[in-house]
C-alpha cells in the first residue's frame, strides 16, 4: 500500500491534526517540491517531500525493530542534519518522544537532560557525539542502543549497542515491503495530544525541567502565527540554531511541515555565514548576539572594502538610520527623503543585504533577550524587516510578535491570533493558547504552580500598553515598588540605558522612594572619542565624567529612555560616577552583573545625595593599595536633573 492512497488525519478545520499528518499531506499534495536542502561537500543536496516521508517511515520501522515503543523517550544529539530531523518525525510515528540535546553539552549536563524517561535509544550525528553517548551509558546505563548518521571514525568501534542509520533504514525498508499494514499504522498512530518533543529548561535555578510539547501545541501554534502574518506557505528557512532550543522546534521543525517550507541546512557551523548567503532564506530567526555579530561583520567588511564603497556607506547609511528613526517615531518621509532612500538602497543597501544572505528575507525576528536599539534600527534601515517576538518553551515560543508598520523599540508586539495575554495583580504575564504545554514531565508540583485554571504563569513581569502591545520587563522575582506603589524592574531600565554606546554600567534606584535616580558609569573609550571630536579636553576618567558637555550627553540618553517610561517611573536625577563599577571591588560579577547590595553599601552617601536638594556631592572613597595599605580619594560629583 502506498502512502499516496491513504488519507491524513485532519483537525475540524481541515488542517493536519499532527505533525505527522502534515508531513503525510505534504508528500501527497506537494510530493515533488523540495523539502530539505543540505550543503554537503560544497554542493546543495535536495530531497522532496515524498522522499522525506519515505525515508522517515523506513527509519521509524527500523527504530521499532530495535525496541523503540510508544511513550519511550529518544535522545538526539548533534548539529542540524536532515536525518536527525527525520529521526524526530520517525519517533513521533511510533508515538515515542524525541528529545534533542545541545551538541556541545558536557557529560554532567547530558546526564541531567536524559534523566526524563531514561532513554534507551539515542541518535547521534557522528563519532564525537557517539563518544559522548558511550560515556553517558557508562555513567548511567543508558542508552542501550546508539544509532549514528556519519560513520567516519566509527568502523573500529565495538559493535555492541552501536548501529548505523543506514542499517536501520535498510531494515525498515524490508519491513515496509513485507508488512502490508505497516505504512498505514505509522502514518495514523500519532494523536494530537501525544508528545511531539521533549525539551528542557535552562536549569539556571536548579535541575532542568522537562518541557514536553504536543502535536496540537506545535500545529495550532504555527497556524495561529501564520494567521497573524508571521509564517507564509512555502517559506524558505535556514536551520542552524540548536535542535534542543524551542526556536528550532517551533520555527524550523513545526513551521516547515505545517507550512510546507523548504529547510536549508548548512554544511557545518563554521560555514553558516557562507551557506546563509547561498540559501538566502525568506524567513530568518537569530538571537540578539547573532545580530550584533552580523553588524560587526558588516562594519569590518566595509572597513576592508574599496574607498568608493566606504564613501557610499558613509553617505547613505546614516541617512537611512535617521529615516528609520523617523518612521519608528510615527512620521512619514517626504519626497526628497524617499528619493535618497531609493538611491541608497540600489547602490549600497541591497548589495549589503545580498552579502549577508538576507536579500530575499521578508520576515526577520529576534527574541530571547533584549536587542540593542542601535543594532535593531541599523538592520531595519538596511532594509531587513527585523522584529521582536516573545515566547517561552512552555508556549512553543509562539506568544506575541511585532507587526510590520507597528514596530516599537520597547515592546514585543501584540499577542498572536488565538493567544490570550493578561497580567495578574503582581504584574506577572499570564498566557492562554493552544500552544501552551500541558505540564512539566513527571513534575506535578511545578506544573501546579505554572498552570492555574488554564493560564500559564510565565514568571515574567510586564505591562500592556493602551494599544495592546506587550512590554516585557523581566522576571517577577526582580520587581520592586516605588513609594507610590509603582512596580518596576531596575534591570529593564538599566539595559535600556546601556543600549547607548556611551554608558558602560548603571544602577537605578527607587525602591520605596518617591522617584527614580541612577548612578551611571560612562564608557571611557566611546565618550572619550566623542569628546575629542568636539575638542573637549580632559585628563582622566574622573575628569571626563564631570564635564558639563558629558553631563548633557548622558542626560540626553536618560531623556530618551524616559520617553518609554510611565511618568511615575522616569529617572529624575543622575550622577556620573568618577570610575566604572569594578569586579575587584565586588561591585559587579566577572560577567558584569550588578551586585546591588554592594553598590548600595559603597555609595550610600551618594544615593542619599541623589534624593536631596544639593546639585553636588562630595564623595569619599576608600581605596586599598597593592601593599595592603588604605587611602582615601575625595571627589566632587555633579548631580544632574533630567529635563523630561
Amino acid at each position: 500500500m502506498s502512502f499516496a492512497s491513504l488519507p491524513w488525519a485532519k483537525a475540524p478545520d481541515g488542517e493536519p491534526a499532527t505533525l505527522i499528518a502534515a508531513l503525510h499531506r505534504n508528500a501527497v499534495t506537494y510530493g515533488g517540491r523540495i523539502a530539505f536542502r543540505e550543503r554537503r561537500y560544497g554542493i546543495w543536496q535536495e530531497q522532496s517531500w515524498a522522499e522525506v516521508l519515505d525515508e522517515t517511515m523506513a527509519i521509524a520501522a527500523g527504530l521499532e525493530s530495535i525496541g523503540l515503543e510508544p511513550g519511550d523517550v529518544m535522545t538526539l544529539i548533534g548539529d542540524n542534519r536532515p536525518r536527525l530531523y527525520y529521526s524526530m518525525f520517525a519517533a513521533m510515528m511510533l508515538r515515542a518522544v524525541p528529545s534533542p540535546a545541545y551538541p556541545d553539552v558536557p557529560l554532567e549536563e547530558l546526564i541531567a537532560a536524559t534523566r526524563h524517561g531514561a532513554p534507551k535509544v539515542a541518535i547521534a550525528e557522528d563519532q564525537e557525539q557517539v563518544d559522548k553517548l558511550i560515556e553517558l551509558h557508562e555513567a548511567t546505563g543508558r542508552p542501550e542502543v546508539i544509532a549514528f548518521d556519519d560513520d567516519r571514525g566509527l568502523r573500529g568501534y565495538p559493535g555492541n549497542g552501536l548501529v548505523s542509520l543506514d542499517m536501520l533504514i535498510e531494515t525498515g525498508r524490508k519491513r515496509l515491503a513485507a508488512e502490508p499494514g505497516l505504512i498505514a499504522r505509522l502514518l495514523n498512530a500519532a494523536q494530537p495530544g501525544d508528545y511531539a518533543v521533549l525539551l528542557h529548561s535552562s536549569g539556571t535555578t536548579g535541575v532542568p525541567k522537562g518541557i514536553p510539547l504536543t502535536h496540537q501545541n506545535a500545529t495550532r501554534g504555527v497556524l495561529n502565527a501564520a494567521a497573524s502574518g508571521y509564517f507564509q506557505r512555502h517559506d524558505e528557512l535556514f536551520a542552524y540554531l540548536p535542535m534542543a532550543w524551542v526556536g528550532d522546534f517551533a520555527f524550523i521543525v513545526s513551521a516547515a511541515v505545517v507550512m510546507t517550507c523548504i529547510t536549508n541546512i548548512p554544511e557545518r557551523q563554521e560555514t553558516v555565514l557562507h551557506d546563509l548567503r547561498q540559501a538566502s532564506p525568506t524567513f530568518y530567526l537569530a538571537a540578539p548576539r547573532a545580530w550584533d555579530q552580523m553588524l560587526t561583520r558588516i562594519q569590518v567588511g566595509m572597513q576592508d572594502s574599496t574607498p568608493l564603497k566606504r564613501k557610499l556607506f558613509d553617505i547613505f547609511m546614516p541617512r537611512a538610520v535617521a529615516l528609520e528613526k523617523k518612521r519608528l517615531a510615527g512620521h512619514s518621509p517626504n519626497l526628497a527623503e524617499r528619493l535618497i532612500d531609493w538611491i541608497g538602497d540600489i547602490v549600497i543597501r541591497a548589495p549589503l543585504r545580498d552579502w549577508i544572505g538576507l536579500a530575499r528575507c521578508d520576515r526577520a525576528y529576534t527574541g530571547g533577550e533584549a536587542l540593542g536599539e542601535d543594532t535593531f534600527i541599523f538592520f531595519r534601515a538596511l532594509g531587513v524587516r527585523l522584529k521582536q517576538f516573545y515566547g517561552q518553551t512552555e508556549t512553543c515560543a509562539l506568544t506575541a510578535a511585532q507587526r510590520e508598520g507597528d514596530v516599537k523599540l520597547h515592546t514585543v508586539g501584540r499577542p498572536m491570533q488565538g493567544v490570550e495575554v493578561k497580567l495578574n495583580e503582581d504584574g506577572e504575564i499570564l498566557v492562554r493558547s493552544p500552544s501552551v504545554f500541558t505540564g512539566y514531565f513527571d513534575d506535578p508540583e511545578s506544573t501546579a504552580k505554572s498552570l492555574v485554571d488554564g493560564w500559564l504563569h510565565t514568571g515574567d513581569a510586564g505591562r500592556i500598553e493602551p494599544d495592546g502591545d506587550l512590554v516585557v520587563l523581566g522576571r517577577v522575582s526582580e520587581v520592586v515598588r516605588t513609594a507610590a506603589g509603582e512596580r518596576y524592574i531596575p534591570n529593564f531600565i538599566e539595559n535600556r540605558l546601556k543600549f547607548s554606546q556611551y554608558i558602560r554600567n548603571v544602577a537605578v534606584f527607587g525602591a520605596g522612594r518617591d522617584q527614580l535616580t541612577a548612578i551611571i558609569c560612562i564608557d571611557f573609550d566611546a565618550v572619550g572619542h566623542w569628546a575629542e571630536e568636539r575638542a573637549v579636553s580632559y585628563t582622566s576618567y574622573a575628569d571626563l565624567s564631570q564635564k558639563a558637555e558629558v553631563q548633557a550627553l548622558i542626560g540626553s540618553v536618560v531623556d530618551h529612555v524616559n520617553e518609554i517610561q510611565p511618568d511615575g517611573l522616569k529617572i529624575r536625577r543622575f550622577v556620573n560616577l568618577h570610575k566604572d563599577f569594578d569586579a575587584d571591588d565586588g561591585e559587579i560579577t566577572r560577567t558584569r552583573k550588578l551586585r546591588r547590595n554592594v553598590i548600595e553599601s559603597h555609595y550610600a552617601s551618594l544615593i542619599d545625595a541623589l534624593y536631596g536638594p544639593a546639585r553636588e556631592c562630595t564623595f569619599r572613597a576608600i581605596i586599598t593599595y597593592e601593599n595592603g595599605g588604605k587611602g582615601e580619594i575625595i571627589r566632587t560629583l555633579t548631580i544632574s536633573e533630567v529635563r523630561s
